[in-house]
């Protein structure tokens, strides 16, 4: 059963009006999609470098910083958007499962990052021009290039699951 909270907010104005739209609904879906292709698109690219796979002459603190901007840029209007999805559909994306899971990677993708930032990347400038990153650093990289490929998995199968209750609408 879902929270009151979120019966309410699904019989809000803006969240009929969001969801029921021919036009905004999808446009937000879309943006949704092209800022998630953004975000995750240079974010795979630091992953590969601290995997020492790609521009592995160019100092890892020289491809963050290019890219963190187009980066957070990206992953800003991402959340703005799925939160929009969020409240266009509050009960029944609340109640799937595969919402829950992407909720969830996305908990453990934030706080591999945070830990990235807060330890590894502190002593970037001992192994910034190392052609391969420190053991822990490839281990961030990795583990972000996994759970954001689950993350979009999860996120694409909420508009198909298979679990929803049958009163759900």
């Amino acid at each position: 059963m879902a929270p009151d909270f979120l019966l309410w907010l699904e019989r809000t104005t803006g969240s009929i009006a969001l969801h029921e739209s021919l036009w905004v609904y999808p446009i937000v879906e879309s943006v949704h999609v092209l800022t998630l292709c953004l975000f995750l698109g240079t974010a795979v690219m630091v992953d590969l470098r601290l995997l020492g796979v790609v521009l592995r002459r160019v100092p890892v603190s020289e491809v963050l910083t290019r890219l963190r901007p187009w980066m957070m840029a990206g992953f800003a209007v991402m959340i703005v958007s799925g939160g929009l999805l969020f409240y266009a559909i509050p009960v029944r994306t609340y109640l799937n499962i595969f919402f829950r899971i992407k909720v969830a990677l996305l908990a453990l993708t934030g706080i591999n990052a945070w830990i990235f930032h807060r330890s590894i990347y502190l002593s970037v400038a001992e192994w910034d021009l190392a052609l391969v990153a420190p053991r822990r650093a490839r281990a961030a990289g990795a583990a972000s290039l996994f759970l954001w490929a689950f993350i979009v998995v999860a996120g694409r199968m909420i508009a198909y699951n298979w679990f929803d209750p049958p009163e759900v609408h």
